[in-house]
């Protein structure tokens, strides 16, 4: 069956199952399954329709690949971890420009599950030493993974972000984050791709969402030097409350909008 059949076909399902972007991810399931061929074999069009039904019940597209995208590396994903989401982008732009300028600078993200922010930190900035703290051991594995496959230097910690790299205080030129921020009553409307699949941990932050944000705060006031660059990743609800955490003791506190022009990250300097 020639592939662009099967890619209508299954489009065409995702779309009455709701999937937002029903033709491209039908487009990288079919290619997924292809394999690089212009047709299926009726074993590879079963395998598609496999794979259609069950993105159709809102099961991520990046675990079905076992891969997400993310600028320029390809990060394993599957259950257990939080699968990167395109919004990220614009935290780690922020995080390489302000490495601009600066020798073997020090990195240390926090939260960071399958090394999204790290990875991307790591392969777009050569000389960075970059260190990712998870407290998840499942999720840990996936960031272990992920440095590994990718051949990149980055030192990974297991451990909380709240005591994190101790060793480190004072030092440290950047620290990010994109910790989870979704308020215990808000779970319910968050997309059921994320809802139901990526670690409740991974997701929920307390009543207001912002438990963890606090936290990195006071990590971040920690592990700095003056001078230093925090840079953390809130919900597009957030964009009042989360520069809130910051206000009273950092300078330079300023909120900023993501690709889609939703507020999206706080950044914020040591005095």
């Amino acid at each position: 069956m020639p592939l662009e059949v099967e890619v209508e076909r299954a489009a065409r399902r995702l779309a009455d199952a709701g999937v937002r972007d029903a033709r491209a991810d039908a487009q990288a399931l079919a290619e997924h399954v292809a394999g690089g061929g212009a047709a299926l074999d009726r074993a590879g069009a079963g395998r598609l329709r496999d794979l259609v039904e069950r993105r159709a019940a809102r099961e991520p597209l990046q675990h079905l690949l076992g891969t997400a995208r993310f600028r320029g590396v390809d990060l394993l994903v599957g259950p257990g971890v939080f699968t990167p989401q395109p919004e990220t982008s614009s935290v780690v732009d922020a995080v390489v420009a302000g490495l601009e300028g600066l020798d073997a600078p020090v990195v240390v993200d926090l939260c960071s599950g399958a090394g999204t922010i790290p990875m991307s930190v790591a392969h777009e900035v050569p000389g960075a030493r970059v260190h990712a703290v998870e407290a998840d051991p499942g999720a840990f594995a996936w960031l272990e993974r992920n440095r590994d496959a990718l051949g990149l230097d980055v030192a990974c910690h297991l451990g909380s972000a709240e005591d994190a790299l101790p060793g480190l205080d004072g030092r440290v030129d950047v620290v990010v984050s994109n910790p989870p921020y979704v308020a215990e009553h808000e779970l319910p409307a968050v997309d059921p791709e994320v809802r139901d699949h990526d670690p409740l941990r991974a997701l929920v932050a307390g009543a207001d969402g912002l438990d963890l944000v606090r936290m990195v705060e006071a990590t971040a006031w920690r592990l700095l030097r003056p001078g230093g660059l925090v840079v953390v990743e809130h919900s597009d609800r957030q964009g009042r409350s989360a520069p809130a955490v910051f206000a009273r003791r950092w300078r330079d506190v300023a909120d900023h909008v993501d690709h889609e022009g939703l507020d999206r990250f706080v950044t914020a300097r040591k005095p």
